[in-house]
């Protein structure tokens, strides 16, 4: 597969499939549910809850906080990742907006004889 022409999208295109993309994976959603859960998580923790790799653990990490979702501090000899609240503000917002364009009521009916879609 090629490179996204990320140059033909809008911003808000762009940072809305970041963020798709970022919580496009299972571990990453599991890891997500654990921060949130617990407020704070270390690195080593989440390699015993998840079962994962620690490198596997590592990569999906750097992938939420690449996307702004969480962000890290060096806790001793640990990295501590902590959800990121501006970062998870502005995903609340950018979903909230795709998924709240649609509104049902509006929608044209369709029935088993339409062709609508």
């Amino acid at each position: 597969m090629g490179l996204t022409r990320s140059d033909l999208f809008t911003e808000r295109q762009n940072r809305l499939a970041v963020l798709a993309k970022a919580i496009g994976h299972p571990a990453r959603i599991a890891i997500l549910e654990t921060v949130l859960r617990s407020e704070r998580c270390i690195n080593s923790q989440l390699v015993q809850e998840l079962g994962l790799a620690q490198a596997t653990v590592s990569q999906h990490l750097q992938e939420l906080k690449a996307a702004g979702l969480l962000r890290g501090t060096v806790s001793g000899p640990a990295l501590c990742y902590c959800i990121d609240p501006e970062g998870w503000r502005e995903a609340q917002e950018a979903l909230a907006g795709l998924f709240g364009a649609f509104h049902p009521a509006a929608a044209p009916a369709c029935g088993p004889d339409d062709s609508c879609c």
